[in-house]
């Protein structure tokens, strides 16, 4: 007899958790309040201006490393994982323009960075002496540690000799664009995460994905024809969730099993307990220019507002981000734009000889949950009071912060506990590179 399950919340969660369930056999009907999947994770249409097209945008710009394995197997389910296009430099760019470039070479991990690593020009030697310490200390104290869930990141770089210039040149724009939340406010422990798989345990981890089509696009009607088994409804909010099933427009479904995938922000609203996490903000700024503005794909820029650029088209289009963005919560959208313009002007002088065609700002204020220290005793599994219903999202105990990953990982997690509850033996979880 073929189970039911009831999945509330369209967000990568909802769907990785669809997407296992499906493969397992279970009849999945996935409802979504919005017109469109993909939660914060999404594109939609940008309005045509009198000097630019109208056009589909990403809300902000995602990116995945090789380690988000968990994220390469969704995308491997929906049978697009050829639409990411993996990038082996990291450019980091100073005010006044000048560029230097991180890749790996050839000596095996831990090592493979040597090579640029020595190369680099926007850090000194004290500097680069001092990060080369800490990655050593990074790898003997990951295991050993019981504290790194109760101090900040900013406390352990700081006992580990760090130079002022090391933090806010290396460790700030790598971890807080991956963690979403600055360093004083970022779990130690989520820091050695991002830097032990993503750029230590194996040489090629540290690979940036960047979809080459818009994000809407990797969950379009076409990806979920393998699993026919999984039914998408948006514009279909779920109102409320208890033991009895979902209430959905007023009506009551039930099936054998339930997922609940929204926010945790939402859960109190349809009657579940809600942990007492935090928010972090991200802002994407989307500028379109009369002229090609830099060739360069993407690019971390130092020393600046905006941590972030990359090349949408041909370097007429360029995206920026800020994450962990409260300085930006209270600007104007033209307070915004001016401050991109002003810091992009230092690093790319062609903006200053160009004309702005349209500018887009979008800020997420709830864009992911503050991965602060004491934060893991707060995040629940997946699992409910009511027995057939679980939790999924990436504010659950995934062993991840707020990430894509993290996303998928929850969808995963609550999958398998499906499975365990109807007595069969499935795995989804895809264990880490290390």
């Amino acid at each position: 007899m073929v189970s039911r399950v009831l999945i509330a919340g369209g967000g990568l969660a909802g769907l990785a958790a669809a997407s296992a369930l499906g493969s397992a056999g279970f009849e999945v009907d996935l409802f979504e309040a919005r017109p469109f999947l993909g939660g914060r994770a999404t594109s939609y249409p940008v309005p045509a201006s009198p000097e630019a097209p109208a056009e589909t945008i990403d809300n902000c710009q995602h990116v995945l490393l090789r380690c988000c394995v968990n994220l390469l197997d969704f995308y491997e389910r929906l049978g697009v994982r050829q639409h990411i296009r993996f990038h082996r430099e990291f450019y980091f760019v100073e005010p006044g323009g000048r560029v230097s470039k991180l890749r790996r070479g050839p000596f095996p991990a831990p090592f493979h960075f040597t090579d640029s690593f020595l190369a680099i020009s926007f850090l000194d030697k004290l500097d680069k002496l001092a990060i080369a310490r800490a990655f050593l200390a990074l790898q003997r104290e990951r295991t050993r540690r019981a504290d790194l869930d109760r101090i900040s990141m900013l406390d352990w770089l700081r006992e580990k000799g760090q130079t002022d210039r090391a933090i806010e040149r290396f460790w700030r724009q790598v971890l807080v664009s991956a963690v979403n939340e600055d360093l004083g406010r970022m779990a130690a422990r989520h820091g050695f995460q991002v830097f032990w798989l993503g750029f230590l345990a194996r040489s090629n981890s540290y690979e940036m994905g960047i979809p080459d089509v818009s994000l809407s696009r990797l969950y379009a009607a076409e990806a979920w024809q393998r699993l026919c088994s999984v039914r998408l409804h948006t514009r279909c909010p779920v109102e409320r969730i208890g033991p009895e099933g979902f209430v959905i427009n007023g009506r009551l479904e039930t099936a054998g099993f339930y997922v609940c995938a929204l926010p945790f922000e939402r859960l109190q609203a349809v009657g579940l307990s809600a942990p007492a996490l935090e928010h972090s903000p991200i802002t994407g700024v989307h500028l379109w220019f009369d002229r090609e503005i830099t060739t360069l794909p993407h690019a971390t820029l130092l020393d600046r507002t905006m941590q972030w650029m990359f090349n949408k088209n041909g370097g007429h289009y360029l995206q920026l981000v800020v994450s962990a963005s409260r300085t930006l919560t209270d600007l104007s959208r033209n307070e915004i734009i001016q401050i991109a313009l002003r810091d992009l002007g230092e690093f790319f002088p062609r903006v200053n000889e160009a004309t702005l065609l349209k500018g887009h700002v979008v800020k997420e204020q709830r864009a992911t949950f503050s991965a602060g220290p004491h934060t893991e005793a707060l995040r629940p599994d997946c699992s409910t009071e009511i027995s057939n219903l679980f939790l999924a999202g990436d504010w659950i105990r995934t062993g991840w912060p707020a990430t894509m990953e993290g996303a998928v990982r929850g969808g995963y997690l609550a999958a398998e506990a499906v499975c365990r509850k109807a007595g069969l033996n499935a795995r989804f979880l895809v264990p880490d590179l290390a």
